[in-house]
């Protein structure tokens, strides 16, 4: 039989407002969205599988709103010539959230129904006792509400949308699906290519057991983790690679704790190896992977390039006081000059605003990480209490102060109070810690640690480039940025005014022509250190103390440890050690423990 009916389902990824009330959003943006590709999937498979019946055609749009502006007015006209639909604004996060509901309005206007799912709704209704205004909000507008995954419960929304009995909530916060045998995340390389990369996305596995208390994926993916298979992620990256895809984020908040990893990357060393497909990927770990026999090996002959890594700070207090108690300061160096001798870059998040920050201590910080650990890119974040997280529960509970527009809930922006700091010490420490970590000095010795460890200092220069041109030109975050800043007139927050086309344009033409001169500024200054790098006859042999491997007795005399343990405990190895019981090789493996 042939479909007589159809059903579009619209699925978008919203962005948020910058200060100026203008969309965030690029020609290429940097980061693919997951959530999109698993909702894709989802859809697809719904699709195929006819779940509305042989009559019914359901046909999918995709839009990832940092790389696309959403034609709004186009895609109600194609939704009212069809026999039914649902627009899904998906992955919705906290700053999301406002832009959400402007997007949503219209399509309410038109009688469209409207689903809202994504962290900032799953995490609201698992940590608060009341429904938060902003989504009572949303309910009001005859908005539907998602909490939860979508695995297993996709066909019957589009079946009770279809017949015009959907719910106002969903949730499924307590009933989290297995990830094995699953629907696999895709999106067609149409969508793809508008990143700079070109990267695919997959979630290898979802959930965390560890228990951080700024951290929303615990309360709304779960503390059990649950992993894809093998075979899973093997049909993703062949079902990418089919579309000229070979490029990969996976987007797991800790690969590391993936109890498939090691199979996972032999399948993935078997494509590259045997298959010889040229697949390459970027990972996030925490800063204990290096204990795990093999690891880091079998990630780099798998394809891993870069690698994210959970630092967040090297403050025992604050890692304490975060919850964070797995992070090891003394084993950083370790770990990260395991990664650096495979040739994989390392980006590192460090949060400022943990209780015992001040701006002195957070300078101090930044300079014995940039002398003492190896780390290549370093981004910062202020401390935010994030709806979701147990940090947010307990101010709120509190009855605490915090910024009340979700729109600025972007890690980038003082959303509450700090003991120790003002709100200007605090944004003021935020923009000092990105001019002290990236200075021309410390650029250099970030080529010269890549060019010591056979790695490209070029890559090296234009992810600084992307890093801290970011932020001094575009005034944005990195893992907000894009190539070539887009601002359409028409679609700003409606708190501001709409701007008169005479003023609108030329002053556009004005910020990117200095945007590029900025850009074009600094490219010539990286572009000077990495011509000095490069015409170093001895670059292979440069050496400096994050570089050199560490010894017990030397581990004592690091600034890294000294400053925060004025007394160290020398471990029970070390010990041995001195006895003459051990030898220094099965020692040096066990490092040594620190008071607390």
């Amino acid at each position: 039989m042939n479909p007589s009916k159809t059903f579009r389902v619209v699925l978008i990824k919203p962005s948020r407002y910058d200060d100026e009330g203008y969309v965030v959003q690029w020609v290429r943006s940097i980061i693919p969205s997951n959530t999109l590709a698993t909702l894709y999937g989802l859809a697809l498979d719904c699709a195929n599988r006819k779940v509305l019946g042989e009559d019914v055609n359901i046909v999918i749009d995709a839009y990832d709103e940092p790389n696309t502006v959403i034609p709004i007015k186009k895609i109600i006209r194609d939704i009212q010539r069809t026999s039914g639909a649902m627009v899904g604004l998906v992955g919705v996060q906290s700053n999301q959230f406002p832009r959400s509901l402007d997007i949503a309005r219209p399509f309410r206007e038109a009688n469209i129904p409207v689903l809202i799912g994504g962290f900032h709704v799953s995490g609201c209704l698992s940590m608060l006792p009341n429904m938060q205004t902003d989504i009572q909000q949303a309910l009001d507008m005859g908005i539907t509400i998602f909490a939860g995954e979508a695995e297993g419960r996709l066909e019957n929304v589009l079946r009770d949308v279809w017949t015009g009995t959907q719910k106002p909530l969903y949730n499924y916060l307590d009933d989290l699906p297995e990830l094995t045998g699953s629907v696999i995340p895709f999106l067609p390389k149409k969508h793809i290519k508008r990143t700079i990369e070109g990267l695919g996305s997959l979630d290898a596995g979802r959930g965390c057991p560890f228990q951080c208390s700024f951290c929303t994926i615990i309360n709304v993916q779960g503390r059990k983790s649950r992993w894809r298979s093998p075979d899973d992620v093997e049909k993703v990256i062949r079902a990418n690679v089919a579309q000229g895809v070979n490029r990969f984020f996976i987007t797991d908040d800790d690969f590391a704790r993936n109890k498939n990893w090691e199979a996972i990357f032999d399948r993935l060393i078997h494509l590259r190896e045997v298959e010889g497909l040229d697949i390459k990927f970027i990972i996030q770990v925490d800063a204990l992977c290096h204990r795990l026999p093999n690891f880091i090996e079998k990630a780099s002959r798998a394809g891993c390039k870069r690698v994210f890594i959970g630092l967040e700070n090297i403050n025992p207090d604050n890692l304490v006081a975060a919850k964070k108690r797995q992070n090891k300061i003394w084993e950083y160096r370790q770990m990260l000059q395991a990664w650096k001798n495979q040739g994989c870059m390392t980006y590192a998040g460090y949060i400022l605003g943990f209780p015992g920050d001040t701006p002195e201590s957070i300078s101090r910080d930044i300079e014995i990480i940039k002398k003492e650990l190896p780390v290549d890119l370093l981004e910062f974040f202020c401390l935010t209490p994030l709806p979701g997280s147990e940090d947010h529960q307990k101010l709120a509970a509190q009855g605490v102060p915090m910024e009340t527009d979700m729109n600025k809930y972007t890690l980038e922006y003082v959303t509450t109070a700090h003991p120790k700091m003002t709100e200007a010490e605090w944004y003021l420490a935020y923009d000092n810690a990105w001019k002290q970590y990236y200075t021309l000095e410390h650029v250099e010795t970030l080529m010269r640690r890549a060019a010591a460890r056979h790695m490209s200092v070029g890559n090296m220069m234009f992810l600084i480039l992307w890093f801290y041109g970011g932020i001094i030109v575009n005034k944005l975050h990195p893992l907000e940025n894009g190539y070539l800043r887009r601002k359409v007139r028409t679609q700003r927050r409606p708190s501001f005014t709409i701007e008169n086309p005479l003023v609108f344009y030329p002053k556009r033409l004005w910020e990117v022509i200095c945007d590029h001169a900025k850009f074009l500024q600094l490219v010539l200054q990286y572009a000077n250190i990495r011509r000095r790098v490069k015409s170093d006859p001895n670059r292979k042999q440069y050496t400096d103390l994050s570089l050199t491997p560490v010894t017990i007795e030397e581990e004592e005399e690091l600034d890294l440890i000294k400053v925060f343990n004025p007394r160290p405990v020398i471990s029970p190895a070390v010990k041995r050690k001195e006895a003459g019981e051990v030898s220094p090789s099965k020692e040096l493996s066990q490092g040594i423990s620190v008071a607390p």
